[in-house]
C-alpha cells in the first residue's frame, strides 16, 4: 500500500471551503492530521474560528476566513493573500427543496447553481495561480453521486452536481500539463447534522425520512477520509473521480432500507 505523501514546505496549505460543518469540518480536521495548515473558510465566522481552536489546541495547525463564495470581489480579496497553496477543497454547496420541475422554485435552483457552480468556479479561479506557483497543487471538487445520476424531485439539486462535475472534467483537459491535479469526489447518502435538515427547511421529520431504515449511512468523516487518501496519494498519481457510497444504497434510487 503506498503511503500518504507528506507535503512539501510550498504545498502545506490547504483551503477548506464550507468548513463550518459537516463534511468540510472533518476535512479540515483530517488535512490538519496529515501535516496541512489548513485554512477554513465559510460564511458563519463563529464556527470556523472554534474549528480552528480546536485543530490549534490539537497541535496541528489553523485559520479562520469568513468567505462567501458566491462573492466573487471577496474571493478575490481572500485569495490575493497567497502566493502558493498547495490544496483546495471545494466542499462549499448544498441542495434546497424536493419539488418536481413543475413546481420547482427558480430561487432555490438559482441559489444551489451559485453556490455549488459559480461559488466552485469563483474560488478555483482565483486560487489558481497560487496552486499553479506551488509546483504540486491538488484542486479537490466536491460533488455527488447527484452529479452523475439523476432522481425524481432532485432536479435542482442534480442540475448543479452535474455542472459541478463537467466543471472539474473540462478543467482537468484544460490545465493537463500543469503541476496541479483535479480530484471528484461524489459521494452517495451521507447522514450530517444540516444537509436533509436545509434541504427540507429546517423541517425534522421530512430530514430524517432520507435515511430511515438505513443503518449505516456513511458520516462526514468517511468522506473526509477518502478525500484525505485522494489528496495525500503521491504527486503523479490523481484520482480522477471516486464514488463512494454506503453499503445499503446501490443507486441514487436503490436503497436498502430495514423499517
Amino acid at each position: 500500500m503506498t503511503a500518504p505523501a507528506v507535503p512539501a514546505a510550498p504545498s502545506r496549505i490547504a483551503v477548506v471551503t464550507g468548513a463550518s460543518s459537516g463534511i468540510g469540518a472533518a476535512t479540515a480536521r483530517q488535512l490538519a492530521a496529515a501535516g496541512y495548515r489548513v485554512v477554513l473558510t465559510a460564511r458563519r465566522k463563529d464556527r470556523i474560528e472554534a474549528l480552528a481552536e480546536e485543530i490549534n489546541a490539537a497541535g496541528h495547525q489553523a485559520a479562520a476566513y469568513t468567505l462567501d463564495v458566491t462573492d466573487r470581489t471577496a474571493v478575490d480579496e481572500f485569495a490575493s493573500a497567497f502566493k502558493t497553496i498547495g490544496v483546495l477543497v471545494n466542499n462549499a454547496g448544498g441542495a434546497l427543496g424536493a419539488d418536481t420541475i413543475a413546481t420547482g422554485d427558480p430561487a432555490d435552483w438559482r441559489q444551489m447553481y451559485e453556490t455549488n457552480v459559480i461559488g466552485t468556479l469563483n474560488v478555483t479561479q482565483a486560487l489558481l495561480p497560487a496552486l499553479t506557483a506551488s509546483g504540486d497543487g491538488t484542486i479537490v471538487v466536491l460533488s455527488s453521486t447527484a452529479g452523475h445520476g439523476t432522481y425524481e424531485g432532485g432536479g435542482g439539486y442534480v442540475a448543479a452536481k452535474h455542472a459541478e462535475h463537467v466543471l472539474a472534467e473540462t478543467l482537468r483537459l484544460e490545465i493537463v500539463g500543469t503541476p496541479v491535479r483535479v480530484i471528484e469526489v461524489a459521494p452517495g447518502m451521507v447522514r450530517t447534522d444540516e444537509f436533509a435538515l436545509t434541504r427540507f427547511g429546517g423541517d425534522t421529520e421530512k430530514a430524517a425520512k432520507v435515511y430511515a431504515g438505513v443503518a449505516e449511512p456513511l458520516s462526514a468523516d468517511d468522506v473526509a477520509d477518502t478525500i484525505t487518501w485522494a489528496v495525500t496519494r503521491p504527486s503523479h498519481v490523481n484520482i480522477d473521480l471516486l464514488v463512494v457510497r454506503p453499503r445499503a444504497q446501490a443507486s441514487n434510487t436503490k436503497v436498502h432500507r430495514e423499517l
